[in-house]
């Protein structure tokens, strides 16, 4: 049987530990899986605090944090041609095949996949948020997305109802975008030793404290709760710019004994916050897919969620009781949770959740994806520049104008440093991080 061809791959975006979220791990276990089938994988981000320059993490995965600052909301600032110099370098030295970024928001990913298509490699998008139509950020969101996925070789989504979105965004062709969903290391994520008593329920919510994550619906939903369960109690998990909306409903109904607030919680600790809860709750106004509540899940929560997003496609019935986001149906959802509960058994929950999600599965289908884009037949600039046309009267046009600046950048590049000059990085694939030179693995730890 013919082996199977290794690939070697850049995973980009501005989204990347020690900064936690959904994006986040996304990339870290994808990229941890991608090293066990025997692929190469770097990663291409920028500096967070003291964090710059190239860092290794578990199996040897070689992380670079290029020295340039965020500028809003983790994001870099568009330069457009200004990091092809340091891309080119990096993808000449690691002999890369395929480039592979992530989120619609960042900037960084939408910048190295121009240069990689500029370069001719091949690309793979993965979109992890849904985004409206009407307002003007939005707007202009959509704008950059179709500017990126217009040449881009294939696209991820982590939901059907994401596909949907991006499709409609972008303009993309159906047939490019492939829906391969997040998983949850159930590891990491295991249900409680022993069951806990319903005398006292206990409803968790971990989540950042902003409009989009339902904060406002939550201020609404916890003072019923409470009224109208006596024996119930929350425990909230996270900080934002709502947090304040949420200390100040504390305060105004009294409950202050009966609503604990911690603050941020690290990625490391979410496991213990969980397993001392009966439901988690997830007041989310938009949702590709919530991997909050597959890690909630994991860890044997019954979850009351607002059917919004890629949510009702995560988790099957008899795990999760879905209600619209409005106040008065997510009350009542939250009481059919609590009537569920004596029938709730954490560790099949566990054991089923196990089942359904796994990251050596999602790699694996991310693997064709790229076995697939590399079957794809490359272009010219001039067959290329037509996809770009095609993105509007105006835009089409400056579009093609960007393209054809930074292909001539390219080519002056090439001149000025030559491939041959660029020295190539040794392929190190370590299992053991304690195997991992002193120099190199300053201010590296473990992530999981």
């Amino acid at each position: 049987m013919e082996e199977k061809k290794k690939h070697r791959i850049l995973m980009v975006s501005d989204f990347f530990y020690p900064n936690f979220g959904g994006v986040e791990s996304h990339i870290y276990y994808l990229s941890q899986c991608l090293l066990e089938l025997g692929h190469k994988v770097v990663v291409l981000t920028h500096a967070y605090g003291n964090r710059s320059g190239v860092r290794y993490m578990t199996k040897g995965l070689k992380v670079y944090y290029v020295p340039w600052k965020p500028l809003f909301m983790q994001n870099v600032l568009p330069t457009f041609s200004g990091t092809l110099p340091i891309l080119r370098t990096i993808l000449v030295r690691e002999k890369i095949s395929l480039v592979h970024g992530h989120q619609a928001f960042s900037t960084l990913c939408h910048e190295a996949l121009m240069h990689a298509r500029t370069m001719g490699y091949k690309v793979v998008f993965t979109d992890h948020s849904l985004y409206g139509f009407a307002d003007v950020g939005s707007i202009h969101m959509n704008k950059v997305l179709q500017f990126t996925l217009a040449d881009a070789t294939q696209a991820i989504c982590v939901s059907h109802t994401s596909k949907e979105n991006t499709v409609l965004r972008s303009g993309i062709h159906p047939e490019k975008v492939y829906v391969i969903p997040n998983a949850v290391d159930t590891a990491m994520f295991k249900h409680a030793p022993e069951r806990l008593s319903c005398d006292q329920i206990v409803i968790v919510v971990i989540s950042r404290l902003v409009y989009r994550k339902g904060a406002d619906l939550l201020v609404e939903i916890i003072p019923e709760v409470c009224r109208l369960h006596p024996n119930v109690r929350f425990i909230i998990g996270g900080d934002g710019a709502k947090r304040v909306r949420v200390e100040e409903m504390r305060e105004k109904y009294s409950l202050q004994d009966r609503v604990e607030m911690l603050g941020a919680v690290p990625h490391a600790q979410v496991r213990s916050v969980l397993i001392s809860g009966h439901i988690f709750l997830n007041s989310s106004l938009t949702e590709a897919f919530c991997i909050a509540i597959l890690e909630a899940a994991s860890c044997g929560l019954l979850t009351v969620s607002t059917r919004v997003g890629g949510v009702p496609e995560v988790l099957p019935d008899g795990m999760v009781v879905l209600a619209e986001p409005d106040p008065r149906a997510m009350v009542l959802a939250v009481g059919k949770a609590i009537t569920m509960l004596p029938n709730i058994d954490p560790q099949a929950m566990h054991l089923r959740v196990k089942g359904l999600y796994s990251w050596h599965d999602v790699a694996k289908r991310t693997e064709r994806v790229y076995e697939r884009a590399l079957k794809c037949a490359d272009q010219n600039l001039l067959e290329r520049l037509s996809r770009y046309l095609a993105c509007g009267a105006w835009a089409g046009k400056l579009f093609c104008l960007v393209m054809i600046i930074n292909y001539v950048f390219w080519c002056l590049l090439k001149l000025w440093q030559p491939e041959e000059d660029i020295d190539e990085a040794p392929d190190v694939q370590l299992l053991d991080q304690r195997e991992l030179r002193s120099e190199d693995s300053i201010g590296c730890e473990n992530i999981r």
